[in-house]
C-alpha cells in the first residue's frame, strides 16, 4: 500500500486485538508489519497491538487478513460469576454508547467456573443494562441479528476481557459480492491464502476453477493496495458515541482506488458458464476488473503456461467437472506435470482423497481453515525434464 496511508498518529493508548482464522496468524502479523504496525503480538487466532481510535478506522479499511477489530474496554481476575458482572457493572457504557443503540454480546467462554456457556453472555447483558437504568436512562435492547454494538467477552479460568468489536460484521463481508456459487471461498482467507503461498504480486496469477472470482479479485487489490473493504460502507465502530467523522472521512477518500493497469497479469476460467458470469459481474465493479481475463473453459484445454506463472486454486466440491473426485484430482496432476512444469501450483482443499489422487509429492503442506471446514493447502512444484537434465 501507498506509504502516505500509513496512520499518523502515535499516541498508543488503545490495546487493539485483530481476530484471525486459525493458522493465518502469522501472515496477519506480516500485513501489520507491512501497514506501519511494527510492534505486534501473536496470539491464539488473534494479533494484538497498541493504538489509537484512528488505527481502529485505519486497520477495518485496510486490513485483509482479520476477521474483526476489537477494541479492549477492561481486563479484570476472574475466579467466579460475580466477578464478572462486578466488572460489568464498573465500566461507563453511557459513555460508549446511547440507550438508542441496538446491542448483542458475543465472544469465547474458556473455563468450567461458569454454570454454561451462555450464562457469562446474560451476565454481561444485565451489566450493561443495569448501567444505564443506573444512571436514569432508558435500557439498550438487544438484537442478535442486526446489532448496531457488539459487546466481545473472552473468558478464562484466571481472567475476563471486556471488548467493543469495532467491525460489526465479519470483515469477510466485504460488499463487493454481488454473485456467488455453491461454496464460495471466504475472502478473508482468500486473502489470507495469497499472502501465505509467498505470491510476488509480481508473477502473473492463474486460477483455473476461479468460481465467483474471489482469489483473483483479492490478488488484484493486493497488487493494486486498493483496501479490500473499499466498498464496505457498515462499520459499528460509527454506531459509537466517540466517532469522528471527519477522521473516517480523511482515511476513506485518501484510500487508493482507481488503477490504470495492473502490475501483473491476473486471469482465469471455469468450466461454468454461470460462475464465469458471477466473477466478471463481481469484477465490473473495480477499476482492474477490466484488465482481468475470466474465460469458460476446462483446465484441461490450458495445454500451455503462457502467462502463466504463479497458480492457486480451490478445486470444486460440487458437480460442474462432471468427474469423480478422484479422477478429477488425477487429472490435476497431469495438468500440473505436463503442462504447469515451473509453475508454483497451490491448492486448498478438505478433500485428502484427492490429495493422494494428484500423483505428486508437495513441497509444502499447511493446515487451514476456509472457516468452519478444516483444509490442507499444498504447494506442488514440478520441473520440465529437459530443464532437470541439464
Amino acid at each position: 500500500m501507498p506509504m502516505n496511508s500509513t496512520p499518523k498518529e502515535s499516541h498508543n493508548n488503545l490495546t487493539i486485538t485483530l481476530k484471525c482464522f486459525y493458522g493465518f496468524e502469522e501472515v496477519l502479523k506480516e500485513e501489520l508489519v507491512e501497514l506501519g504496525y511494527l510492534n505486534c503480538q501473536l496470539g491464539n487466532r488473534a494479533v494484538t497491538l497498541t493504538g489509537t481510535w484512528k488505527d481502529v478506522y485505519f486497520l477495518n479499511l485496510y486490513i485483509r487478513c482479520a476477521i474483526s477489530v476489537l477494541v479492549e474496554i477492561t481486563r479484570f481476575p476472574f475466579r467466579k460469576e460475580q466477578d464478572l458482572y462486578d466488572a460489568v457493572f464498573s465500566v461507563n457504557w453511557s459513555k460508549l454508547f446511547d440507550e438508542t443503540k441496538t446491542f448483542v454480546v458475543r465472544g469465547a467462554i474458556q473455563t468450567k467456573k461458569v454454570r454454561n456457556t451462555h450464562y457469562p453472555f446474560l451476565l454481561v447483558k444485565d451489566g450493561i443494562v443495569d448501567h444505564f437504568r443506573e444512571n436514569n436512562r432508558d435500557r439498550p435492547s438487544i438484537d442478535t441479528k442486526h446489532p448496531q454494538i457488539v459487546v466481545d467477552l473472552y473468558l478464562t479460568d484466571l481472567e475476563g476481557i471486556i471488548s467493543i468489536n469495532s467491525s460489526g460484521l465479519p470483515l469477510f463481508q466485504r460488499g463487493y459480492r454481488n454473485a456467488t456459487g455453491i461454496a464460495p471461498m471466504n475472502e478473508v482467507v482468500a486473502a489470507s491464502l495469497i499472502r501465505l503461498s509467498g505470491w510476488d504480486r509480481k508473477q502473473a496469477f492463474y486460477d483455473p476453477f476461479c468460481g465467483s472470482g474471489t482469489f483473483l479479485i483479492e490478488a488484484a487489490l493486493l497488487a493494486t493496495g486498493i483496501p479490500s473493504n473499499i466498498d464496505r460502507t457498515h462499520y459499528a465502530f460509527k454506531n459509537l458515541r466517540n466517532f469522528d467523522a471527519s477522521q473516517w472521512d480523511e482515511i476513506y477518500e485518501n484510500a487508493p482506488r482507481i488503477v490504470r493497469s495492473l502490475p501483473c497479469k491476473i486471469g482465469g476460467s471455469d468450466i461454468s458458464d454461470e460462475m464465469v458470469i458471477k466473477a466478471r459481474r463481481n469484477l465490473r465493479g473495480f477499476s482492474f476488473g477490466r484488465f482481468i481475463e475470466v474465460s469458460s473453459k476446462d483446465f484441461r484445454e490450458i495445454t500451455e503456461k503462457k502467462d502463466i506463472q504463479f497458480v492457486l486454486t480451490n478445486p470444486p466440491y460440487d458437480e460442474r467437472m462432471q468427474l469423480e473426485d478422484d479422477e478429477l484430482y488425477q487429472q490435476l496432476g497431469t495438468w500440473m506435470k505436463h503442462t504447469m512444469q515451473e509453475v508454483p501450483t497451490w491448492i486448498i482443499s478438505s478433500n485428502k482423497e484427492g490429495f493422494h489422487a494428484i500423483g505428486l509429492k508437495p513441497s509444502k503442506k499447511i493446515e487451514v481453515f476456509n472457516g468452519d471446514l478444516k483444509c490442507s493447502f499444498r504447494r506442488y512444484d514440478t520441473y520440465d525434464s529437459l530443464t532437470s537434465a541439464r
